[in-house]
């Protein structure tokens, strides 16, 4: 995975209909992923989400939710999407359980990268159709297909 250019992702993990109960697990999850396919420290992935999400809840609204965080060894902004077989707790605003989270990490200095990948994402995941389209979504495969037609690849 690396960056193609500037707010944008080369690459993304997939994963569709995970069975996870909680946003540890979520990010235990990720954390998992992204130590197997990029080869980040699982315990810095791990301890970064969970430190931000200290801060505040990164769910969105409308069953989504963006966890992300600043990683010492990443080398480029990376992304882990999982859709959840079922909806779970994520202090969103709307009281609203999260099945769709797309997890970002980024290099320490990466600032106005970090912010215009947040942003395109945002809005990105903000359109009905897509949330829907994701949802409906069976396959790993499915979900690539939606994200290469994003443009955020």
């Amino acid at each position: 995975m690396s960056l193609t250019s500037e707010g944008r992702l080369a690459d993304i993990l997939i994963f569709s209909r995970l069975s996870l109960h909680s946003k540890k697990r979520v990010f235990e999850s990720a954390a998992e992923a992204f130590g197997d396919a990029a080869g980040l420290s699982k315990e810095a992935v791990y301890r970064g989400l969970l430190d931000r999400e200290r801060l505040g809840s990164t769910a969105l609204g409308n069953g989504v939710a963006i966890p992300h965080c600043r990683i010492d060894d990443c080398d480029a902004p990376l992304g882990c999407l999982m859709t959840l077989s079922d909806p779970i707790d994520f202090s969103a605003p709307d009281g609203e359980g999260v099945d769709i989270v797309l997890v970002l990490l980024v290099p320490t200095e990466a600032t106005q990268a970090h912010l215009d990948l947040l942003a395109g994402v945002v809005t990105f995941l903000s359109e009905d159709s897509i949330r829907a389209a994701i949802r409906e979504a069976i396959e790993s495969d499915d979900l690539s297909l939606i994200f290469a037609e994003s443009g955020l690849l």
